[in-house]
């Protein structure tokens, strides 16, 4: 499937080069419920040099836990599109609410459940770690396999 979105303002826009399947997941963690404003944010994870991006876009960065992350915002609004990590080289974490496809997303698997909202209900049987997951197990995860 293409995939394609863009900032809240319109001014960002981009869209996948080749056809991708995303796998979206949710973090719970403090740091994500500050940037978004919400309980938590949906990301997905996928390969950078699979889009092509267009539009004025500025850029945060910061070092946390020996970990680099770049934050990219469109330059108008501030609609954080994506980000890297040190962590996970070679992929884009996308902010998956400025998919087009959005309303169609639905979590594979949640991290960081120790800091989730007490009245939020994750569903049964999708996986589900108190902070992050070993690499190996959230790759199933997204993949479609649980471990």
């Amino acid at each position: 499937m293409q995939l394609a979105g863009e900032c809240r303002c319109g001014a960002v826009t981009y869209h996948s080069t080749t056809p991708l399947q995303s796998a979206v997941y949710a973090c719970h963690c403090q740091h994500c419920q500050a940037w978004s404003g919400s309980s938590f944010a949906l990301h997905a994870l996928l390969p950078e040099d699979a889009f092509t991006l267009n539009g004025p876009m500025v850029e945060y960065q910061y070092e946390q836990m020996g970990q680099q992350s770049r934050h990219y915002l469109c330059a108008a609004c501030h609609t954080r599109i994506y980000n890297t990590t040190s962590a996970a080289p070679g992929l884009w974490v996308l902010r998956a609410g400025t998919l087009h496809e959005r309303a169609a997303l639905q979590p594979v698997a949640h991290i960081w459940v120790r800091h989730k909202q007490p009245w939020l209900a994750l569903p049964a049987g999708i996986p589900a770690w108190e902070e992050s997951p070993t690499a190996e197990a959230f790759a199933a995860a997204l993949s479609g396999h649980r471990s």
